[in-house]
């Protein structure tokens, strides 16, 4: 799978730190910590007809995750909603938009690897594009990496950071063994998640998905957890064996820029009838209804 260049984000604008500029000028220092050592945590937001959802769930994990990282300073949350505001405006953006909000550590003095060299706040980077979900529809392919999703012992997962070589690796892999993404599992060879999205199993009806020992806590699979129980589907949340997602009757994948998408095939295996299934289809209608009337409006 490889996600095809829109032609509406020719001309985009992007905003730093107050700044939009054309998608083709440079804008960021090389002195910026993100560029110095991937030091930043970003999070995906999705436009839905003038709407972010989970707007303020996504703000407050950026928060936490530039918390946990030490960071001095954080904008608060008005001054994000407004450079997000701008930036969809001078764009003219109203649906069907993904938008990419990274918080840096901020620009260093000189080049180096201690936070006392950032002395001039963060750097808050705003990229809006033309994106529908990135997905197809028609089933994914998922090939199980070697790389391993390391757990809080390594690098805490709670913390949303830009330093995703982890993931790239196992996508390297993933589009080598011919697959649409991979399947990745944590330190004791269980479930974590994909590359870029949590993972849901279907058995009888019932929904399972892995803990978040080893993969971030994703808005969009709480969000799942969250309309099964209003709408009568169990599910629970424990650890998972490979094999379990192997002889699943169904499987999908949850995550802001895909939304919600069906696995097929894990490692050559069909999964259930090796189609879409009627659960993930309920779910993937029931996201997109909630996601569409919940948002946090922006634009009229």
């Amino acid at each position: 799978m490889l996600q095809r260049y829109d032609e509406r984000n020719a001309d985009i604008r992007y905003w730093v730190d107050g700044t939009l500029r054309h998608r083709s000028e440079p804008g960021l220092s090389p002195f910026d910590s993100v560029v110095q050592g991937g030091d930043a945590v970003w999070e995906g937001l999705r436009l839905y007809q003038g709407a972010i959802f989970g707007l303020y769930e996504h703000l407050d994990r950026l928060r936490r995750s530039a918390r946990a990282l030490g960071f001095a300073e954080v904008p608060d949350d008005a001054a994000i909603v407004a450079a997000v505001t701008e930036t969809l405006r001078a764009n003219e953006m109203y649906d069907g938009v993904h938008v990419r909000l990274t918080l840096t550590r901020g620009v260093k003095v000189t080049s180096g690897m201690d936070v006392r060299l950032n002395q001039s706040g963060p750097t808050l980077i705003v990229l809006a594009e033309f994106k529908a979900p990135v997905y197809d529809t028609g089933g994914l392919r998922l090939a199980t990496s070697s790389i391993r999703r390391p757990g809080p012992d390594v690098l805490d997962p709670k913390i949303h950071h830009a330093n995703l070589l982890n993931s790239i690796l196992a996508k390297i892999e993933a589009t080598a063994a011919g697959a649409d993404d991979a399947l990745m599992l944590d330190g004791r060879g269980f479930v974590a998640e994909t590359n870029a999205t949590h993972l849901f199993a279907v058995t009888g009806g019932s929904l399972v998905t892995p803990t978040t020992a080893a993969c971030p806590e994703g808005i969009t699979r709480q969000t799942v957890l969250a309309l099964a129980a209003a709408h009568d589907i169990p599910a629970v949340v424990r650890d998972v064996s490979l094999t379990e997602m192997y002889t699943a009757d169904e499987v999908f994948c949850t995550g802001t820029m895909g939304e919600i998408a069906g696995v097929t095939v894990i490692d050559g295996r069909p999964i259930g009838a090796g189609a879409v299934g009627p659960v993930t289809t309920r779910i993937a209608r029931l996201y997109r209804e909630h996601a569409t009337a919940n948002g946090v409006r922006l634009l009229d």
